[in-house]
């Protein structure tokens, strides 16, 4: 996997959340100790939505962020979008996965016309992508004018006297997890490599202002592997 770029690695992560989607949502809660889903509620809380948003979740997998969404805002018109239909098709079985609208598309290419979203959010998507860049722009592009967008990921641990635990956990504990309960110890090799490789939180946060988004902040979570990043389309 490591040696894989641009359309080969779209297509190794494509076939592995399709063949991982059963056990994906179990898996999520094991590795966070189910601290993902506040997580995501608290994600969805700083974009201070307006009544009754549209909302795209991008990379949205088995609906996680569009249920939670949801949830809060029982008015919220969603879209679901991802490029594994193994993964949407247990979305939609989902208690309210019937009120979601589900897309198969590419998040680096929205096949959406442009301001029509109050809102674009995304959980564990941008790590997996080969064109961050392009999925920012794209985001910002279907954002109507004041739209928020948000983003929850995994982020290189800084370095402290921790840093040897968290590698331990990442690179021994979460392979193990992923052998023993989704009998795919791979793919979730394929999740610290990614996570290690991905952008730092700081960097990130950068990588939005530079796509046009103002307003931009982020906060870590979970011993400072996870980041959750929000920013606001400009007004004018």
């Amino acid at each position: 996997m490591s040696n894989l770029a641009g359309e080969a690695r779209a297509r190794y992560v494509r076939r592995m959340f399709g063949h991982i989607a059963p056990r994906y949502d179990l898996l999520n809660r094991l590795m966070t100790f189910g601290l993902d889903r506040s997580w995501r509620v608290e994600l969805i809380l700083r974009l201070d939505l307006p009544a009754a948003p549209r909302v795209l979740d991008l990379g949205s997998g088995t609906g996680d962020l569009a249920v939670e969404t949801l949830k809060l805002q029982p008015a919220a018109r969603l879209v679901a979008l991802d490029f594994t239909p193994e993964m949407m098709r247990i979305g939609q079985r989902r208690p309210d996965g019937e009120r979601v609208q589900w897309v198969v598309a590419d998040a680096a290419r929205l096949p959406f016309a442009g301001a029509g979203f109050d809102a674009a959010v995304s959980g564990f998507l941008l790590r997996n992508v080969p064109e961050v860049d392009r999925v920012l722009s794209e985001e910002l592009r279907v954002l109507r004018r004041g739209g928020r967008v948000g983003s929850l990921d995994t982020t290189p641990p800084s370095r402290s006297w921790l840093r040897p635990l968290l590698s331990f956990y990442l690179h021994t504990i979460i392979p193990l997890l992923g052998r023993i309960f989704a009998g795919d110890p791979e793919a979730y090799i394929y999740l610290p490599q990614s996570t290690k490789r991905f952008i730092e939180a700081g960097a990130l946060a950068a990588r939005m202002a530079a796509a046009g988004f103002r307003e931009v902040s982020y906060t870590r979570r979970m011993l400072g592997t996870i980041a959750l990043h929000w920013g606001t389309r400009p007004a004018d």
